[in-house]
């Protein structure tokens, strides 16, 4: 099987905003080219993008989320330094913040393989194979999304959310990485409308914080192994 090149970006910090219109453009060209090849009978190739970020304090809604999962008001959110978006992506209530790596996986999965649940289940595989290098044994945990850490007890606590748009088979948003993640900030909210489970980070996992660069290169390799992709 030919691996599928694949754009990597690495966007830094950046204000969600900027972030989501900067997707959308992404989105909408691969979109378009796809419109164009099946107006005119042609096969132009179409572009993804792997996109690394980080966001200053920010929490999402998505489409089937409810409003008040989110326990701040207006006041709470300036006191708190955090900004607030609804936003299409399916999903709950999440949170993103410094230390927290956010990827944003902009694909044609007519490159890849057309099953949003397979993708889902792959992108978490990536990250149960870059927790593993941590010594970390992540895990699914039944009916929900996302990497879970001892998903089959009470214990259970997520490290790694997802929520993803997409439309004409082509993907926009993605997961959220609990790295150095401040998890004092997933106390504001009902995180994924989950209110009987906590959050953690490789940090809290491990007691000690650990690079984000890092993990963004092996998060990276497992990515690109696991969707056989050739980064550029």
């Amino acid at each position: 099987m030919k691996n599928q090149n694949v754009n990597f970006q690495d966007w830094g910090l950046i204000d969600y905003q900027e972030a989501w219109d900067r997707q959308e453009n992404l989105f909408s060209a691969i979109v378009a080219s796809k419109l164009a090849n099946r107006d005119n009978n042609t096969t132009f190739p179409t572009s993804n993008y792997l996109v690394f970020v980080e966001h200053p304090h920010v929490y999402t809604l998505g489409k089937s989320g409810k409003q008040e999962n989110l326990l701040l008001d207006d006041q709470g959110l300036i006191d708190k330094q955090a900004s607030y978006y609804k936003i299409n992506r399916g999903g709950d209530i999440t949170y993103h913040g410094p230390g927290q790596l956010v990827g944003y996986p902009i694909l044609d999965l007519d490159n890849f393989f057309t099953d949003i649940h397979l993708y889902l289940r792959t992108l978490e595989e990536a990250v149960i194979l870059t927790l593993a290098e941590y010594n970390i044994k992540g895990g699914r945990y039944p009916g929900y999304t996302g990497v879970w850490i001892d998903p089959d007890n009470e214990k259970a606590r997520k490290i790694c959310a997802m929520g993803v748009r997409c439309s004409r088979w082509v993907t926009m948003h993605g997961f959220a990485f609990n790295v150095n993640t401040d998890l004092n900030y997933f106390k504001n909210i009902v995180p994924c409308g989950i209110d009987d489970k906590d959050v953690t980070s490789i940090a809290r996992e491990l007691g000690h914080a650990v690079p984000v660069e890092e993990v963004k290169h092996i998060l990276k390799e497992k990515i690109a192994d696991v969707f056989h992709m050739h980064l550029i």
